[in-house]
């Protein structure tokens, strides 16, 4: 029920531009992907929903399988761990577990290379991901797109909303009307997809 929003659509526009080195986000619902960014450019620090596992035997279960067993209720859902042969869990990260590989494998080599670190719409209050900003380089810039001011070491602090933000940086880059053509365009696409098509009400 949850769609890209224009903060989406920059990130991915970010990568088709060939600048952006990697996104590392908390959110679990994958709309960065949904946007366009390819999987291998982002880094869901606390997994998503885009696959799910067998805890008893570790085998990989498709998602819709587990999405259709949830709607149709607690029988459908034990139906399934019967299936599988034990409990089935989407592959997010509960409190207390360990952050996925990819994370310790890239996030300190990705942060001291970075040119840039744009940090969009957080608290910084969870670890280790808070913790993200201190391992980039003396001298790197930091722009904090926020509704709070969570980072004072930010070298320039852009306060409100996240979509607000990344239209107005947009515009300070000059890509303003590329990305509200490509947040139109695949917001259109998505939705039509979706059979929720209305050239009325693209957001």
């Amino acid at each position: 029920q949850y769609r890209p929003t224009l903060a989406h659509y920059f990130i991915a526009l970010l990568h088709q531009k060939g600048l952006l080195l990697r996104c590392y986000s908390q959110n679990i619902d994958s709309l960065e992907t949904l946007a366009g960014l390819p999987k291998e450019a982002l880094i869901a620090a606390h997994g998503n929903f885009d696959s799910a596992t067998c805890m008893d035997t570790q085998e990989k279960v498709p998602p819709e399988e587990v999405r259709e067993a949830v709607m149709a209720g607690v029988e459908a859902c034990y139906e399934l761990n019967r299936r599988y042969g034990g409990l089935i869990k989407p592959d997010i990260v509960f409190f207390g577990e360990a952050l996925p590989r990819r994370f310790s494998e890239h996030s300190i080599e990705d942060l001291k290379s970075c040119d840039l670190l744009i940090i969009l719409g957080t608290s910084l209050k969870v670890k280790p991901f808070a913790g993200l900003p201190n391992l980039v380089k003396p001298g790197t810039p930091i722009l904090l797109l926020n509704r709070q001011q969570v980072l004072r070491s930010a070298d320039v602090f852009m306060q409100g909303d996240c979509d607000d933000g990344v239209l107005e940086l947009a515009r300070l880059l000059g890509w303003e009307a590329e990305l509200v053509e490509l947040h139109e365009r695949e917001s259109g696409r998505w939705l039509y997809a979706k059979g929720e098509h209305d050239t009325n009400n693209v957001v």
